[in-house]
């Protein structure tokens, strides 16, 4: 008969419940979530004070945190780049390319943050697709699935891994080590990449792609362009323009903004007047077309103060020809009136974690600031009708952007976008990658001979490769996702306390109620199920948090060892190949391939249930119970 609740165990339930709903919902960020989830617990007495922000010291916290400074580290020095330069020789053969990209991408996503590794990689995929005159959509996905297998190999590949290997402590035994993760890791990784390569990569949706087809299916940007007072189509109706031009672009006016008033729709009849600034729908080559043919210019995206491009005054006759007019300063990471070729174009993705998500670009005064203008605008399956200085960013957001050719991946990389054009590799000199190299796999070996603990190893990897200007001190910060370090910090208390109350004994005992009948297959098969079907909709990391207390109390419960239990929520936890949401790889992948949200079960549904068949046995032999 199962235990009756108390009152702090059904305060912790309730919590736990309106948390997982948040999470779900999505409409806060997780980490808010979670502060408030740490906040309701504390409040209600069900943890020590003195252990409410124990989190933000925990070993954990501070091995994800040195994990994603050294992969920065290691991006800056160039050793994923050299890397995949020579992927690039795999050849046209889809399966082929399919193979040698998902399988390199789950080594790096071993040593490194499994949405760095990505990030590295997924040029070059795009690159391939367009070589090959296929749709980047059959090469994306099963990157970014690749991105999650190679996280089971290592205890630092992914937060779930790092936090089940302190977990184990509370066993009595030993943290699990820093390979101790790799015999089950490598079977089911090699299981999941032989799948994706050979039938997985045919379960993705098939895009319609043709070799001058635009980048990611994306029909068209919204851009703003000024009619200068020397272009012929002032004193002209809206009407001429568009008759001029339409046997050259395909485009569409969306509005009209004059003296700063937005016109929706103008009327075609409407006289264009020197400075109005037209709101356009058209693809990367067509507005190229449109501006070398009017004489039009693009429009400041990132003016401080709309006005300043809406009021009706001459732009000089003698200033420069360049796409997007600035004022000529002398301030660092400014674009001002350059001579022609100065400034070059790219396209980038609003990545996870970048600082442009939830604010505009004005906002941020991202033209000062980091040397970047943003010209355009296009976003998966709706049309941005919104002036570019006022729209609010989000991820998969993808933008065409301006600058110097010296500085503008800089000014990427700052506002933590990512590059998507076809681009040329940074080749790190051989010495910053041996140098990377050597530090890694130094930090490596003095944690695989325990010689030092893990979050002590990784940490000093890190500080060194700062020391040797492998990472400038500004990197430091910016490469640490602080959005995932307090959705640690914070739910880990959560976590105790659902243990201290003795809830996780209560769901324990529940579940053992359940399948007290079965076989240990079953069982673990049954909890794999269930923590995968939970990181499909939470953040992995809360649910390895969540999962990790209940799987030691149930194992404890039926007498067997925990180490089996804690690695079925490791790999479980790292399964989230349901959906875009589940983790940031598929998210980053979703608007780039032309994905939907239910594309990703196709592949992700026979992949998921291959891993519970593949690891349940391989777990049960090396981790015997």
């Amino acid at each position: 008969m199962g235990m009756e609740m108390n009152n702090d165990q059904l305060i912790v339930f309730a919590i736990l419940g309106l948390t997982l709903g948040l999470f779900i919902w999505n409409r806060w960020r997780y980490d808010l979530v979670a502060v408030v989830a740490l906040m309701a617990v504390a409040l209600f007495g069900l943890i020590p004070a003195e252990q409410v922000f124990m989190g933000f010291g925990h070993p954990a916290v501070i091995t994800v945190a040195a994990v994603l400074v050294i992969s920065r580290g290691l991006s800056n020095a160039g050793v994923v780049d050299t890397v995949a330069r020579i992927l690039t020789l795999c050849g046209d053969r889809l399966w082929v390319q399919v193979a040698t990209l998902t399988g390199a991408v789950a080594i790096s996503s071993a040593f490194m943050n499994n949405v760095g590794a990505l990030a590295l990689l997924m040029p070059v995929a795009i690159w391939m697709s367009r070589k090959s005159g296929r749709s980047p959509s059959f090469l994306l996905m099963p990157l970014a699935f690749g991105s999650l297998l190679g996280g089971m190999l290592t205890m630092i590949g992914t937060p779930p891994n790092i936090i089940i290997a302190e977990y184990r402590s509370q066993t009595g035994a030993d943290a699990f080590a820093m390979f101790d993760f790799f015999p089950v890791g490598l079977g089911v990784t090699l299981v999941g990449v032989i799948f994706i390569s050979l039938i997985g990569w045919r379960l993705t949706p098939q895009r319609k792609s043709t070799s001058d087809e635009s980048l990611f299916e994306i029909k068209a940007y919204t851009t703003e362009v000024r009619l200068p007072v020397e272009t012929k189509f002032v004193g002209k109706t809206l009407h001429e323009l568009l008759a001029a031009m339409e046997d050259e672009i395909d485009m569409t006016v969306l509005a009209l903004i004059r003296n700063d008033n937005l016109r929706q729709m103008p009327s075609t009849y409407t006289v264009l007047r020197a400075n109005d600034i037209l709101l356009i729908e058209a693809d990367s080559e067509s507005l190229q077309t449109l501006l070398t043919l009017s004489e039009m210019k693009l429009a400041e995206a990132l003016e401080k103060d709309s006005t300043d491009s809406t009021e009706n005054e001459a732009v000089p006759a003698n200033h420069s020809d360049d796409s997007t007019p600035a004022e000529s300063t002398a301030a660092n990471n400014k674009i001002d009136s350059a001579e022609p070729g100065e400034l070059t174009l790219t396209e980038v993705i609003v990545a996870p974690g970048s600082i442009l998500i939830g604010n505009s670009a004005s906002r941020l005064d991202v033209r000062e600031r980091y040397g970047v203008n943003i010209l355009a605008a296009a976003r998966q399956g709706q049309r941005m009708s919104k002036r570019m200085n006022s729209l609010r960013f989000v991820v998969g957001d993808i933008l065409l952007v301006q600058g110097h050719e010296d500085s503008l991946q800089s000014g990427i990389n700052q506002l933590g976008c990512l590059t998507l054009a076809s681009r040329g590799l940074n080749i790190g000199r051989p010495r910053n990658v041996l140098l990377a190299s050597g530090i890694f796999v130094m930090a490596m070996a003095l944690i695989a001979l325990g010689l030092v603990p893990a979050a002590t190893g990784l940490v000093a990897a890190a500080a060194t490769m700062v020391l040797v200007k492998l990472i400038s001190p500004g990197e430091i910060y910016n490469s640490i996702d602080m959005p995932v370090i307090v959705l640690l910090a914070a739910m880990l208390p959560v976590g105790l306390a659902l243990e201290s109350t003795g809830s996780s004994v209560l769901i324990a005992d529940a579940l053992m109620q359940l399948t007290r009948e079965l076989p240990p297959a079953m069982m673990l098969a049954g909890l794999m199920i269930a923590v995968m079907l939970l990181s499909n909709v939470i953040n992995n990391a809360a649910a390895a948090i969540l999962a990790a207390p209940i799987a030691i109390k149930l194992a404890q419960g039926m007498e067997w060892s925990a180490d089996p239990f804690l690695m079925a929520v490791a790999i479980a936890a790292s399964s989230a190949f349901l959906t875009p949401i589940g983790h940031q790889s598929n998210t980053l992948v979703m608007a780039p391939g032309g994905y939907k949200f239910s594309d990703y079960w196709r592949m992700g549904l026979p992949l998921s249930l291959l891993i519970v068949i593949s690891a349940v046995p391989l777990i049960l032999w090396i981790w015997p119970l």
